[in-house]
């Protein structure tokens, strides 16, 4: 059984329909979040799909150490505070330390853990007591019963505020695999389940240090994970991917989002209409 959340449409999940995370991977400016926002708003809000804004407040994460790691931590968290305000969506970011988990509580409305630190039992306990919603991503190296013990963490300090991602699993060296029945396989541990369509096409640890990935294959992704009955998808977008300070190798060009999610709308419906 689902527990609650937070934000309302996580209470009350419909077969026929799936909401979406999506932004750019990080604030680069104090313009950009906005523009974005406003677009992915004005798709949602005519295709009747529950949207949460996504963009990292800082990157600490990178292969190199001169990679854009951000503008400042609390003026990008003011900039989400205030797209949140402006739109009237609830927003998510990426917490990376357990001092982190307080601070971005103020300003936003559901905590991201990073697969490589969905077993990080002081991060996790520290997320959970800000009562904040918690998106746990599944590890690279992990199976998805495994979240099963990343989400009691969670449950056992109080919070049942709770999602957990597929973002596929390590193949190789530089390449992922989503096996989609950890969609099932998470969905049994009680708590709405989303798809990451662009990380899980990553293609990290490559030789300049810079991520390459395969966002040909966002919609093959996609539409898969909405076929298999995945109650979100978190998307990663950019007006000018190639120009993007982080992750821009896989990400989705913003002109394209609205025709992908219609596509999406159409297969959900296909699979939840009776014969």
């Amino acid at each position: 059984m689902m527990k609650t959340s937070s934000i309302p449409f996580l209470n009350t999940l419909r077969p026929d329909r799936f909401f979406l995370l999506a932004g750019p991977c990080v604030v680069e400016n104090d313009t950009m979040p906005f523009v974005i926002a406003e677009s992915l708003k004005n798709i949602c809000d005519g295709l009747d799909i529950p949207l949460v804004f996504k963009a990292s407040y800082k990157k600490a994460n990178r292969s190199r150490l001169d990679s854009f790691m951000g503008i400042g931590d609390e003026k990008a968290l003011k900039i989400l505070q205030k797209v949140s305000a402006e739109f009237d969506i609830p927003v998510v970011t990426d917490i990376h330390d357990i001092r982190e988990a307080a601070l971005a509580a103020e300003f936003v409305d559901v905590l991201q853990i990073p697969a490589f630190l969905c077993r990080q039992t002081e991060l996790l306990i520290a997320a959970a007591n800000t009562g904040k919603v918690v998106n746990i991503k599944k590890g690279q190296f992990l199976s998805g019963e495994g979240m099963r013990f990343a989400a009691e963490k969670i449950l056992s300090s109080g919070n049942d505020r709770l999602m957990l991602t597929e973002r596929g699993n390590s193949f190789g060296y530089h390449d992922l695999v989503v096996d989609y029945r950890n969609i099932s396989i998470m969905q049994q541990i009680g708590f709405p389940v989303v798809l990451d369509v662009t990380h899980s096409l990553q293609q990290p640890n490559q030789s300049s240090g810079v991520t390459g990935g395969n966002p040909h294959l966002i919609g093959l992704i996609a539409n898969a994970g909405i076929a298999a009955g995945v109650d979100g998808i978190f998307m990663e977008t950019h007006p000018e991917p190639a120009s993007a300070l982080s992750d821009g190798a896989n990400m989705l060009p913003l002109n394209q989002v609205e025709g992908l999610l219609k596509k999406l709308v159409r297969i959900r419906e296909a699979v939840t209409t009776p014969f």
